[in-house]
């Protein structure tokens, strides 16, 4: 039930993406969700024959590791606590399902800060809630789960009207519709009906390796060729001798064993079509296999020299001396990364708007700084839950998450960082700095949507600050001016521009100056950011 409400998610996620309520060009809701379960479902498929505790952790311990964005997070509390209630159940009835769903909602309510209504934990909480109330009388699981899916059916119906941006843009809570396609995907997986589990498996897709110098020279001959002849005829011995030399003269490690309906065939060898042609005379084949032995040992010296270098790296993080704090932040673009090396930041992780970080690659930043605290900058709204949840899942060393949501918001925290001050200190001068930014973002809409009382249709500028859309037009110099406008204020001091990757430097220099002359008062600041799909990063103080 689990891989088949995976499996629906996954089929559904660029539908989710399109019920964000902002129409901008990233990866949101439907695909946070969608890695998360699907880290989840990676360490379920590469389980063995498994007992309900082991398929319980695998669940618990894979969704809270790879889950992205806030949705993501909220995904993975659920299963978290859902999980932790079902594993040393032995089998499940209505009931101990219903209490399952009401830990896993109490479970994701805690990781929450300020939970709102009207979002995926709506929808888990009335469901949960009607699951409860059914849980007695049930009769069967069937009649049980239609009910309990319905009526989270009926709450996301009615999401618009306890989020009123949702209701204006014509669009129910997209984190909520990802949990009913989990649902929907589980009750299927219930009844039974064909859904391919295949990349669940553990084998994995094919790989290209490339084979070296040295792999070459040691492996002769390349391919591990197995097969079976059904003969048409008896094989006389003289005819077996002479097959036998035809495939020493093409390699070595020969096995070849004959009886009057069958011979089955063993050859390392450089040409196995050749011994396949040469069979082909004898009869149909079976059991075809061809390994490419050089390939193979090429991928055993990658792997013994990957461990290897991570050994090494732990090694060298472990014998560098202890600092007593340090700095990791999300970035996105090479200038906007560059500048918080230059601040000091320790770790980079790449990612942003366009690909959430997961939890799993926080905890990996985490380890690769050696710092008794560490400070981290999420720089996205939709990151701080993940980064959150590392926090939780690190014992050896103080994690202070600063809640930036914005890239300008984590420059400033870490310009404010002052090393003679002691750690609570710090935290709320950063935290008191950020609170003095104003971001605005400039990017595209993708799709049509009114927001904010403002119509906006594909292909438009939009200038997003940090409550709203700000400004909406065709030309991304007047959009950015306008955007600029709405966030400047008679104490504003300093204009920070951060032109991306698809803006032109001599298009920067231009709006610069026009800034310039409308704000005087003001310093003006233009730096190469390098962002994706964002024209501009602005901030304001």
């Amino acid at each position: 039930m689990f891989l088949a409400g995976a499996k629906n998610l996954e089929a559904k996620k660029e539908w989710i993406n399109e019920l964000n309520v902002f129409p901008v060009p990233d990866g949101d809701t439907g695909t946070n969700m969608t890695m998360t379960i699907m880290a989840a479902a990676a360490e379920v498929g590469s389980l063995g024959e498994s007992d309900m505790e082991t398929l319980a952790k695998a669940i618990s311990s894979g969704s809270l590791r790879g889950a992205r964005g806030n949705s993501g997070v909220i995904l993975s509390q659920l299963l978290r606590g859902f999980t932790k209630s079902v594993k040393t159940s032995k089998e499940l009835d209505a009931k101990a399902i219903a209490a399952a769903m009401e830990k896993g909602v109490e479970t994701a309510y805690k990781a929450v800060m300020k939970p709102k209504e009207g979002t995926i934990l709506t929808v888990a909480r009335e469901a949960a809630a009607k699951a409860v109330e059914l849980a007695e009388t049930a009769e069967d699981l069937d009649t049980f789960f239609q009910a309990v899916i319905a009526h989270a059916e009926e709450t996301l119906a009615k999401t618009p009207e306890m989020l009123p941006v949702l209701k204006e843009a014509g669009v129910v809570d997209s984190g909520g519709q990802g949990l009913l396609e989990v649902y929907h995907g589980a009750y299927d997986g219930f009844l039974g009906k064909e859904i391919d589990y295949d990349q669940f498996d553990k084998a994995k897709g094919p790989s290209v390796t490339k084979i070296d110098a040295q792999t070459e020279a040691e492996i002769k001959f390349g391919y591990c060729t197995e097969f079976i002849i059904l003969l048409d005829h008896p094989m006389s011995e003289e005819t077996e001798h002479e097959f036998k030399k035809f495939l020493m003269s093409l390699g070595d490690s020969i096995v070849l064993v004959a009886d009057e309906e069958i011979v089955k065939v063993h050859v390392h060898t450089n040409h196995p079509g050749q011994a396949i042609e040469k069979a082909l005379t004898f009869g149909a084949l079976s059991r075809m296999k061809i390994d490419n032995m050089r390939e193979e040992h090429q991928e055993k010296l990658i792997k013994d020299a990957e461990k290897l270098a991570k050994e090494q790296e732990e090694k060298e993080v472990a014998a560098q001396p202890q600092k007593e704090v340090g700095f990791i932040s999300v970035s996105v673009g090479k200038g906007l990364t560059e500048i918080f090396k230059e601040l000091g930041v320790d770790y980079l992780i790449e990612g942003g708007q366009t690909m959430n970080p997961s939890t799993e690659d926080m905890l990996n930043a985490i380890a690769k700084v050696n710092a008794k605290t560490i400070y981290i900058f999420p720089n996205n709204k939709n990151i701080i839950l993940a980064a959150n949840q590392a926090r939780d899942l690190t014992e050896d060393k103080e994690i202070v998450v600063v809640p930036t949501k914005t890239i300008p918001q984590g420059i400033t925290a870490m310009i404010s960082y002052v090393p003679e001050k002691n750690g609570q200190e710090n935290t709320e001068a950063m935290i008191q700095a950020i609170e003095r930014v104003k971001t605005g973002q400039v990017t595209y809409a993708v799709r049509d949507t009114r927001i904010d009382d403002k119509e906006i249709h594909e292909g438009d500028i939009m200038g997003i600050g940090d409550k709203g859309i700000l400004a909406v037009g065709k030309d991304r110099i007047d959009v950015t001016k306008e955007t600029i406008a709405e966030m400047v204020d008679d104490e504003s001091e300093v204009i920070s521009i951060y032109y991306g990757a698809d803006t032109e430097e001599s298009e920067a220099e231009e709006l610069v100056a026009a800034i310039e002359e409308a704000y005087p008062d003001c310093d003006v600041e233009l730096n190469a950011g390098g962002q994706p799909i964002y024209y501009y990063v602005i901030s304001v103080e």
